[in-house]
């Protein structure tokens, strides 16, 4: 099956997560993705929170599926050589140094531009070009706290709370890949390359735009009336932490199920939407709700919202998560079980689907990681394991041109 971006050469300096998550997407997609490591340690996942001695850690694999190894020192003159010659013949660079690295490799933009004019630069920053962070070491619950994520999210009687999801590192990432993706079709159209950067905090924050629109909104009336505060707390000139209260206005929370003493994720998340009340009051077995003006409209129910959460969890007392949810769907009820990672991983709908996927490691044996989101009619990205180091430089080189003997050269000197 040709795939979209079969003969789009990649060179990928990106380590740890979120340039490692936007190359990871594109060789899915086809593109021919070479990841440049250090001889001897390469990406520095590829031991952290380690399980199997001596294998790659699962950090390292599930993010960089798919992809070649090409093992470089750049400080050398013959790596450096092997360097110019592979961004001749590629289409995108995508990095993630500190700021000025590349620079100080000897590889500015203008002297990548001088090398191959139609090449695509694209960075991973913590903080746009200008900013006064700009030169902040930036990791992911640094970018959540600076992207306005971590300010917005937790319980209003409780410290600012991190995400699990990665929201300052993989969605960069995404954020990354789309901007590369434009830049390539750009190219198509001008014949030239360009620079595309993405930041951290720029990415989180486009995430929390609807606190954005919240901010305005207290600001011009001073509440927020789909917040757990409204009518009976106080606001103040913030966004505030809002608990489990849903973002869209319609108001939404965690409930417990059957066996919550014992399971600490025995629970759904149920949303009350307007044109759902009456299907919520036929499934609760409370007909008598449908034309009470105490809970007609959303108006009507806010101000005692959690007197009817309180009512919906006895009805689900004795209801395991699952089969609350199977009842709730066949009245089109907004609702879904809180999943965990394990019934995540042996979900046969995830499996089926290639959301979840088990790929074989060559150290490793199987491990199970996560395949492409993004679903086509007319293509399904195979997911193959990552690259050992340097498992692909003879590889690469041989395609740059060097024969046996210049390889051999290469690594009596270690450039590779």
């Amino acid at each position: 099956m040709t795939k979209p971006l079969e003969g789009i050469k990649i060179i990928d300096f990106t380590h740890v997560q979120a340039g490692p998550a936007c190359t990871q997407l594109l060789a899915w997609f086809g593109a021919d993705v070479i990841k440049v490591e250090r001889p001897g340690s390469g990406d520095v996942t590829r031991n952290q929170l380690r399980d199997i001695p001596d294998a790659d850690a699962l950090y390292f694999t599930m993010l960089n599926s798919n992809k070649k190894s090409l093992t470089l020192d750049t400080k050398k003159a013959e790596g450096k050589e092997v360097l110019e010659k592979l961004i001749r013949e590629s289409d995108v660079l995508v990095e993630n140094f500190g700021p000025g690295a590349l620079d100080r490799m000897g590889f500015s933009w203008e002297r990548l531009n001088e090398l191959n004019p139609k090449m695509i630069v694209a960075s991973v920053k913590g903080f746009s070009d200008g900013h006064h962070y700009d030169d902040l070491k930036v990791y992911e619950n640094v970018a959540q706290c600076a992207g306005g994520a971590a300010s917005t999210t937790g319980f209003w009687d409780g410290p600012p709370t991190i995400s699990a999801a990665a929201l300052g590192d993989s969605n960069t990432g995404m954020h990354l890949a789309i901007g590369i993706l434009t830049a390539l079709l750009g190219r198509d159209k001008t014949g030239k390359g360009q620079k595309v950067a993405v930041s951290m905090q720029d990415s989180v924050l486009n995430l929390c735009r609807v606190k954005l629109r919240d901010q305005q909104r207290l600001e011009r009336v001073g509440y927020l009336e789909e917040y757990p505060q409204y009518p009976h707390g106080e606001f103040s000139d913030v966004v505030p932490r809002g608990g489990n209260a849903g973002g869209g206005g319609q108001p939404g929370w965690v409930l417990k199920c059957k066996d919550w003493e014992t399971d600490p994720n025995a629970y759904i998340y149920f949303t009350i939407q307007g044109h759902a009340w009456e299907p919520i009051c036929k499934a609760l077995g409370k007909p008598e709700w449908i034309d009470d003006p105490a809970y007609k409209t959303a108006e009507a129910r806010q101000p005692h919202i959690f007197e009817i959460f309180k009512t919906i969890e006895a009805w689900l007392a004795d209801k395991t998560k699952f089969e609350a949810v199977d009842i709730l769907r066949k009245f089109d009820i907004p609702c879904a079980p809180v999943l965990t990672m394990k019934e995540l991983a042996n979900d046969p709908s995830l499996r089926a689907s290639g959301t979840i996927v088990e790929v074989p490691h060559k150290k490793r044996g199987s491990y199970l990681t996560v395949g492409s989101p993004i679903k086509f009619s007319d293509m399904k990205p195979h997911v193959t394991a990552s690259p050992l180091l340097g498992e692909h430089t003879d590889e690469v080189l041989a395609g740059l041109g060097y024969s046996q003997q210049d390889i051999f050269n290469l690594r009596e000197i270690k450039a590779v």
